[in-house]
């Protein structure tokens, strides 16, 4: 473990020149968990925080999903998002705040820390995030980001809430009208949703599910924490003899199955997580092997939608740490487990390049999940 651990590190050290840094961060709670990401000083985060830096502000090239009525309804992204107009698109700008908001929340003594609250002070202001909110509530646009860009949103919205400091008590004081319109949107949308939704891209529910309940945890929303907890029961418990050979497709970013997983850890207690997971994935290995996750390879970083795969590596490393968090500290698939979550946390790490646009614009955003270990957060 300590060998694995140690290999990661000094990839990461080698690949971004910074061998001499100590790491300046509190270390986390001890937990049953992966441990796959090595210990990051506040030098390593600001790499992810320098992708998000660069294009926040960037409003071209854009993709905007934008269904209009009537001529009126033309816009610039700056026009329609004056929020989150830059990275592309409006969830990855979404989240590239998100990545702010907690690297300056967690090294604010580090000089980008200043950049990072500078981009929150412009851009969420209570005029700004009305026309944000009022654009979501506009009729039609009910399924607009869902689930994956609000999500995210929510995730922001529990990052500024849990951050004790004035700026970001009056950040999250504006989000709120956008909040609150997420919030309405995943409590409309649940009790209809018959089906889960199974893909490895943006229209995935269990990582969404995932992402809400932990807002909705932290932030206190019983009413939308119960019923994802619920709708994720409804639509998941019964699934049985998953088969990861099916995994992945050419262009996707979550795994469907290993999301699925993570998301069950969240609302089912250990033993019936473990007997659960049996069923679901019978064929887990009990002999720490890693063959039956082949890491993802890419292609063509310069094709944003085969430079997805990178999301995918680093995706399924913080999922699986999920899986393992849920699971007894004496069973079985442990190894196996550990043992592919650190190879993928590996491999993610060293793709982090930021060359290309394609994946920079995002990338760095899945990366801090995983470093900072945003997902488990709530447990330890």
């Amino acid at each position: 473990m300590i060998l694995r651990t140690t290999v990661i590190l000094l990839m990461f050290l080698l690949l971004n020149g910074c061998g001499d840094a100590v790491d300046d961060r509190p270390a986390p709670a001890t937990r049953t968990t992966a441990n796959t990401a090595p210990k990051f000083t506040s030098d390593h985060a600001a790499r992810f925080a320098d992708l998000a830096l660069d294009c926040v502000d960037q409003e071209y090239p854009n993709k905007i999903a934008h269904t209009m009525a009537a001529d009126a309804d033309a816009g610039t992204p700056l026009s329609l998002h004056p929020a989150f107009f830059g990275c592309f698109d409006w969830h990855s700008s979404v989240h590239g705040h998100w990545l702010l908001a907690r690297f300056a929340r967690l090294y604010p003594a580090h000089h980008s820390a200043q950049a990072a609250r500078d981009v929150l002070d412009r851009h969420l202001t209570p005029e700004r995030i009305a026309l944000e909110a009022a654009y979501l509530e506009t009729e039609g646009r009910s399924s607009w980001e869902r689930p994956y860009g609000l999500a995210w949103l929510l995730q922001l919205a529990a990052e500024l809430h849990g951050w004790n400091d004035p700026d970001a008590q009056r950040w999250s004081n504006a989000l709120e009208p956008l909040e609150d319109a997420c919030v309405e949107s995943f409590l409309n949308w649940l009790p209809k949703l018959a089906y889960p939704i199974r893909t490895g891209e943006h229209s995935q529910t269990a990582f969404a599910f995932g992402m809400a309940l932990d807002y909705a945890r932290m932030r206190g929303r019983d009413e939308l924490a119960a019923l994802i907890e619920i709708t994720s029961l409804r639509l998941y418990r019964e699934d049985r003899d998953a088969d990861l050979a099916f995994e992945p497709s050419g262009q996707d970013f979550l795994s469907p199955i290993l999301a699925e997983a993570d998301l069950m850890r969240r609302v089912m207690e250990a033993p019936y997580f473990a007997d659960w997971l049996a069923r679901f994935l019978p064929g887990l290995p009990r002999n720490g092997s890693t063959a039956w996750l082949p890491l993802a390879v890419v292609t063509d970083r310069s094709d944003g939608k085969l430079a997805h795969l990178d999301g995918l590596n680093l995706s399924r490393a913080w999922m699986l740490e999920g899986i393992i968090s849920g699971l007894p500290q004496d069973d079985v698939r442990l190894p196996a487990l550990r043992a592919a979550a650190e190879e993928h946390a590996a491999s993610a790490v060293a793709s982090l390049t930021g060359e290309h646009y394609e994946g920079g614009h995002w990338l760095g955003s899945f990366a801090m999940y995983l470093v900072t270990r945003r997902g488990l957060e709530i447990d330890e």
